[in-house]
């Protein structure tokens, strides 16, 4: 039975302490008999028992921001490494402008401040405004008239005194002078004239965070020029860079893998790849559709898993992060997450490249690793292990 000490201690520099964390407990077990044998000199060194087991709550996985992953099938040339930016998508951004040129007479919003759809950020007085509505007003009034001009005739004419061509005539003149009403009305409605006509009113299309803000109170604003930008954080996507071959290799539905500069990793899936090469950089853009809120600017490096790319024949390969891989009693190996807390598994080691490493044997997809912070739980194994009574 091996008695532990509450704290893990990390011996990187920075020394991250696990305070007031409980449910940490070692446990030695025999190797993994998946684990891949050693080699022939090794044999006995390897058949020895090898402490694996570390028993510990989420609670201090999580105080102690140990990452995790989920492994899939496929090795290093399957990969594609990526940097990318997220971007608001085209449904979470949106420029907010004047219909009509005027002075910015009330500003209720400023930046930074939350906005719902169709709530009201500014008022422009403006004269444009002024003779849309009195456009609207007069439409309206011309269209009534002719109403009554259609109704009189239609009289006259049911009662045989007027001719049928003065009553299609009116016909004719009530359906075009509904039909400018209708225009006028529209028009208005467009450049969101206010109920006094003297002013319009300046709206935001989308509920967000206003991001950027170009209006001062007084000044005057030409028609369609950008006052507000609004934003909002959960809808937007990725766009990574991609060689041409690469590019051919992608398909949209194809999963990704987000680094985010953290260290913490979100799942994604390539939404489109446009077919053209950009004049620049002459690749082509991986757009990813990719859940939760992000901030739009943000650089972040992506690995792409083509479904066309994964490799066949042979063994199945795992690529994990280089981070994930320890060293424990001369051995390579990967925490596993299991139900108690983490197993350390015994692996065989492929190539390395941009930080990942293959694994050749020891793991298979599906398995969860630790990825961020696994020295910790290296160090804690070991120090179970010199604790044994």
């Amino acid at each position: 039975m091996i008695t532990k000490d509450k704290r893990l201690l990390g011996t990187v520099a920075g020394a991250m302490i696990l305070a007031a964390v409980t449910g940490f407990g070692v446990a030695r077990c025999t190797a993994d008999p998946a684990a891949a044998p050693a080699a022939e000199g090794e044999k006995e060194a390897a058949s020895e028992a090898l402490p694996s087991s570390l028993a510990i709550t989420p609670e201090a996985i999580k105080a102690a921001e140990i990452g995790v992953e989920t492994i899939g099938a496929g090795g290093l040339g399957s990969e594609i490494i990526s940097q990318a930016t997220v971007t608001a998508a085209p449904s979470g951004e949106a420029i907010v402008t004047a219909r009509a040129g005027g002075a910015v007479t009330r500003l209720f919003k400023r930046l930074g401040d939350p906005v719902s759809a169709g709530e009201t950020i500014a008022i422009v007085q403006s004269r444009d405004a002024a003779q849309i509505a009195a456009e609207r007003i007069a439409a309206d009034a011309r269209s009534a008239l002719a109403q009554k001009n259609l109704h009189r005739e239609k009289t006259l004419f049911d009662q045989k005194v007027s001719a049928r061509v003065d009553y299609e005539q009116a016909q004719a003149e009530a359906a075009a002078a509904a039909a400018e009403a209708q225009r006028a009305r529209a028009a208005a409605s467009a450049a969101q004239v206010t109920r006094d006509g003297s002013s319009v009113i300046v709206a935001s299309p989308i509920s967000g965070r206003i991001t950027a803000e170009n209006a001062s109170l007084g000044a005057f604003v030409q028609p369609e020029t950008e006052l507000f930008r609004v934003a909002d954080p959960s809808k937007v996507q990725i766009e990574a860079a991609v060689g041409p071959a690469d590019a051919q290799r992608l398909s949209p539905g194809d999963r990704a893998i987000i680094e985010l500069p953290d260290g913490r990793t979100i799942d994604a899936r390539v939404r489109a790849v446009t077919p053209g090469l950009s004049g620049d950089t002459r690749s082509a853009t991986a757009v990813l559709d990719v859940p939760g809120a992000l901030q739009p600017g943000l650089a972040v490096r992506v690995r792409l898993l083509p479904s066309r790319g994964a490799e066949t024949g042979g063994p199945a390969r795992i690529v994990i992060a280089d981070e994930a891989l320890q060293t424990l009693e001369g051995r390579d190996v990967v925490f596993v997450r299991t139900k108690d807390g983490f197993r350390a598994q015994q692996v065989t080691v492929g190539q390395r490249s941009a930080g990942r490493v293959e694994i050749l044997s020891g793991l298979k997809p599906g398995q969860i690793v630790a990825t961020k912070n696994a020295f910790l739980l290296k160090a804690e194994l070991g120090k179970g292990a010199g604790e044994e009574e």
